[in-house]
């Protein structure tokens, strides 16, 4: 992250409304500070500039870690994670209430990557919900 120039942070946050472009968690009233995931790694020559950058929760970013491609549940083929810059949330993901549900290969090897439906993020998209910011526009 410290290689970022602040400019480039701001544009990255207020691209994303403030929301992980992955599980689409909203920053506001949550304590860790959200990170400025590279898409492609920087370990696989990923460059940092806009189209390559995105906003991602903690969990979504460490679960993410340097890797681009997971493993589709329905086919068992390995096939390239989301890409928000490159893709649309809403061709791959669907709310299903508080769970998010993977539509196509990459939205389900996604899913599964990040554990976007893992117990404790289910938890915060109930109290979320409550407070009016869950589910993310989409």
């Amino acid at each position: 992250m410290s290689g970022i120039p602040a400019g480039l942070r701001r544009l990255v946050k207020e691209r994303a409304n403030g929301r992980c472009e992955y599980c689409g968690l909203a920053q506001i009233g949550q304590e860790a500070t959200f990170h400025i995931d590279h898409i492609q790694p920087v370990s696989a020559d990923g460059p940092t500039v806009a189209e390559n950058l995105a906003l991602a929760c903690t969990s979504c970013s460490l679960r993410k870690e340097a890797r681009r491609t997971g493993v589709d549940s329905v086919t068992g083929r390995k096939v390239r994670l989301f890409h928000p810059r490159r893709q649309v949330w809403s061709d791959h993901f669907r709310w299903r209430g508080n769970i998010v549900s993977g539509l196509t290969p990459t939205g389900r090897a996604t899913v599964t990557a990040l554990q976007m439906n893992r117990p404790s993020i289910l938890i915060i998209r109930d109290e979320e919900a409550e407070r009016g910011r869950h589910p993310p526009p989409v």
